[in-house]
């Protein structure tokens, strides 16, 4: 058995390639020398997830409208993290969306005022991991943020239109397994949460 399990990439193609995604048709050699192609992946903007808790113990929560399900779903407050300002060119490439933890940070608290009009001052990073190691090279940053207090109102953008529910830990659990929360790594981030205050 060998320990070279690696694929040589040997051809790629920018099919798409703009400021939301760069989505690449490939080729490559695998390791008994025989190629596979097209091989289709691409790069996103990463982003975060932020599971976030009132002092009274409610999860701050958002609905909105997923395009992919056509449906509207309940999920923690999310965002991309943005690279423009910091890449050299206008598109998304796949170094340019891999962020920082302190970029990732800033983004986490953005992300909640902005979504929810909460914020806090105990935000902890839980864990960073790729999206879809399979298809995709963005990450998933993932942080608990505890005591949060209202501060704003929701400053959303242009394309955003979201409601923000609070729901009880009894409440999460049961639209998981009823299938009204449908996003696959904000369940993730609810476990994640959950082993994180067992930690304590």
């Amino acid at each position: 058995m060998s320990d070279n399990l690696k694929w040589e990439l040997i051809k790629e193609e920018h099919i798409i390639q703009d400021a939301w995604i760069d989505f690449r048709r490939n080729i490559y050699r695998l390791p008994n020398s025989a190629e596979i192609g097209p091989v289709y992946n691409y790069s996103k903007h990463s982003f975060v997830i932020i599971v976030a808790k009132t002092k009274d113990d409610k999860y701050i929560c958002v609905k909105q409208y997923r395009h992919g399900i056509d449906s509207v779903t309940t999920e923690f407050p999310a965002g991309g993290i943005e690279y423009l300002e910091k890449s050299d060119v206008p598109y998304i490439t796949k170094e340019n969306t891999i962020a920082t933890e302190e970029d990732a940070l800033l983004a986490a608290k953005r992300e909640l005022l902005e979504e929810t009009g909460y914020a806090s001052e105990n935000i902890k990073h839980l864990i960073t991991m790729p999206a879809n190691a399979t298809l995709a090279t963005n990450n998933m940053h993932i942080y608990l943020a505890t005591d949060c207090e209202k501060r704003s109102s929701q400053h959303l953008d242009d394309t955003e239109f979201l409601n923000v529910v609070l729901l009880s830990e009894d409440e999460i659990r049961e639209k998981i397994f009823r299938g009204d929360f449908l996003q696959s790594h904000h369940v993730l981030a609810w476990y994640m949460a959950k082993d994180a205050k067992l930690q304590k």
